[in-house]
């Protein structure tokens, strides 16, 4: 394989470490990594997360009677009932779904990381996602409030990302993972088709969603045109204190993630400088449903696998990088390990967005 191709991954080849050395130490910080997170999230007390009680209430719920009807998606009622007929406590049931998110964090990655053609060092990449995982806000949300739906992010990118490439199986096996954990997955999923059109067409469609989202006009729209929906929209949690309307905050960070890749694209190593810009348009799909229906009440659950996917997208970008001090796996495991710190204080303090 030329240099031009082969992922760079800051190990030289005449290192007297054997692959499988380095393996065994990327494992020996990933599973501590695992487990602090994971124990984190799953013993946190039932006033952590807005909807944490109502998991606990359902999950009590199940446990006493397998009968029990509740409002939740299939996949993620069949977790809840397994753990509920084991007889253990909330806090392993917790831990439980964690551990769920952080295999989806897993298969996700991989998916990137072979999406992108790389082909060496998937485990320092999967270092460097989970730090900016760990590092957003996002995560935090997905993690401990908007739990099924957290779960349901990173398979719908997986989905997306397996469409872009035509790999239909693959796609639908995403896709239907992540529809039995949150039904809006399909909202996503039915942009999917946008994939096949030309970059520059889709690129169209996502600056004149933009404008009509920031205008106020998809809200007049869909007011108009399907009253149901905009019901639906408006009154999800209408007791809850959240601003809801056009929310141009969101809509400009989130064009902001997009033009990022362009800008430092000088910055990363070709090809995968291209193939990361490629992918920025599973980034702009994701967006779409934001701009459709992103006015109501509690829009940025509209964003949460994309600012999820965010993360895997800069950690490829700094795991590309031409710059040796930003790809450098030490750096990339001190950075992890800081993380953890960071997601601690999120986490205790309920930093979302």
């Amino acid at each position: 394989m030329t240099t031009s191709t082969a992922p760079y991954v800051g190990y030289s080849r005449s290192s007297n470490i054997s692959t499988n050395a380095r393996l065994m130490l990327t494992l020996m910080l990933l599973v501590p990594v695992f487990l602090f997170a994971d124990v984190l999230v799953g013993i946190r007390g039932i006033d952590v997360g807005t909807d944490t009680y109502v998991y606990a209430m359902v999950f009590h719920e199940l446990g006493s009677s397998a009968s029990a009807v509740t409002r939740f998606e299939p996949g993620f009622e069949l977790v809840t009932y397994l753990v509920s007929a084991l007889g253990v406590s909330l806090q392993v049931y917790q831990c439980v779904l964690f551990g769920l998110l952080l295999l989806m964090v897993v298969l996700a990655s991989r998916r990137y990381f072979d999406y992108l053609g790389g082909s060496h060092g998937y485990m320092t990449y999967l270092c460097a996602g989970l730090m900016f995982l760990f590092l957003s806000p996002m995560f935090v949300n997905a993690s401990i409030n908007a739990v099924r739906q957290g779960l349901a992010s990173l398979p719908v990118f997986a989905a997306l990302l397996c469409f872009h490439q035509r790999q239909w199986r693959a796609f639908f096996i995403y896709g239907a993972i992540a529809t039995s954990f949150h039904y809006s997955s399909l909202l996503y999923l039915a942009f999917a088709p946008l994939l096949l059109i030309n970059l520059k067409y889709l690129r169209i469609a996502a600056v004149l969603g933009f404008i009509a989202y920031c205008t106020g006009l998809t809200m007049i729209v869909v007011r108009a045109a399907a009253p149901f929906i905009y019901d639906a929209v408006m009154d999800y949690s209408l007791g809850a204190k959240y601003k809801s309307g056009v929310r141009l905050d969101f809509a400009a960070f989130s064009i902001f993630w997009y033009a990022l890749p362009f800008v430092v694209s000088g910055l990363v190593r070709k090809p995968f400088s291209t193939r990361i810009k490629d992918s920025t348009a599973v980034y702009l799909v994701m967006l779409l449903p934001f701009f459709l229906i992103g006015w109501g009440n509690f829009s940025n659950r509209f964003l949460l696998s994309a600012y999820m996917a965010i993360s895997l997208m800069v950690a490829a970008i700094f795991f590309h990088s031409r710059l040796s001090m930003l790809r450098n796996p030490i750096l990339l495991r001190v950075g992890l390990i800081v993380s953890c710190a960071v997601f601690y204080y999120y986490v205790s303090n309920q930093v979302l967005v």
